[in-house]
């Protein structure tokens, strides 16, 4: 599984797309371009548009044809962060090679790089170069991909992001007494994201980036670490006691809206009850 890398080397947790599906969510998305595209020309023709002149008219369609087939779509990835109408359906997303949400810029170079070279004039509108350029490139781009610095992912995939964080025995009592309110949610989820992966990383890389992850959070929290403590064993016991501060706000939250429990109503009185012999070796409590 191939994932995408964060500015800070954290791993995200949204697996890239195979071919098959960008595929798939590429004819999606054709069919409904070139059908809004010939429907247009059709009732350019029935307005008399095309009738007076050939070569005003020949512009008239390539221009149109190229404003509905690169203008919509660069239009639509824009405004949605990313996803056309067949990557949704698929459950697709173009982000930048970064893991953020791509810009105009970045939908604007995959749209024209797809028109004039993945899926147009240089493949001959065969879509050759895109799929070749996929193939051997390790995680799957296409020339737009490489030209913008996107990548396309899977969005309904999620590997163990949310998985629980241990705390620290030796840490328990410094952590509850911690100070967290500067600590940002973008840190303690890239924090988090380091702590999940870290089995899988190179011990060396995996030591550094603890290391600057445990600089960057001591200097946001306090009152900083024991002496000796471990850059891991840090993070660990910072995210833990966080997470276990949120549960505490959220259960006293639905408590304080929880509503009041039913009053009992008078009951006639039952007959006393005569407890059974106790077992053999044993004495009822008195």
């Amino acid at each position: 599984m191939r994932d995408v890398i964060t500015g800070e080397a954290v791993v995200v947790d949204l697996p890239v797309a195979q071919l098959a599906s960008r595929s798939l969510a590429f004819a999606i998305d054709a069919i409904l371009l070139i059908t809004a595209t010939v429907l247009v020309l059709i009732g350019y023709a029935f307005t008399g548009l095309f009738d007076s002149d050939p070569a005003f008219a020949a512009a008239m369609a390539i221009g149109t044809a190229v404003l509905i087939l690169v203008g919509v779509p660069v239009t639509v990835e824009t405004l949605t962060r990313g996803r056309s109408l067949g990557k949704l359906i698929v459950g697709l997303r173009v982000v930048r090679d970064d893991g953020g949400p791509i810009r105009f810029r970045h939908a604007l170079a995959r749209g024209l790089a797809g028109l004039v070279v993945d899926f147009g004039l240089v493949s001959g509108f065969t879509g050759a170069v895109a799929l070749f350029s996929s193939l051997i490139s390790p995680r799957g781009k296409r020339i737009g991909d490489l030209l913008a610095g996107t990548v396309v992912v899977r969005d309904r995939v999620r590997t163990p992001a949310g998985a629980a964080i241990g705390m620290p025995p030796m840490l328990a009592d410094w952590a509850s007494s911690l100070a967290l309110s500067q600590l940002p949610d973008s840190l303690a989820l890239s924090v988090r994201q380091f702590l999940v992966r870290a089995p899988e990383m190179d011990p060396q890389a995996r030591s550094a980036m603890a290391l600057s992850f445990a600089t960057e959070v001591a200097g946001l929290v306090s009152p900083p670490p024991p002496p000796g403590t471990p850059p891991e064993a840090f993070l660990a016991a910072v995210l833990a006691e966080r997470s276990r501060r949120e549960s505490v706000r959220l259960a006293g939250e639905q408590h304080a809206v929880a509503p009041p429990p039913p009053v009992p109503t008078a009951s006639p009185p039952r007959p006393p009850q005569v407890p059974p012999p106790p077992p053999d070796g044993f004495a009822l409590p008195r």
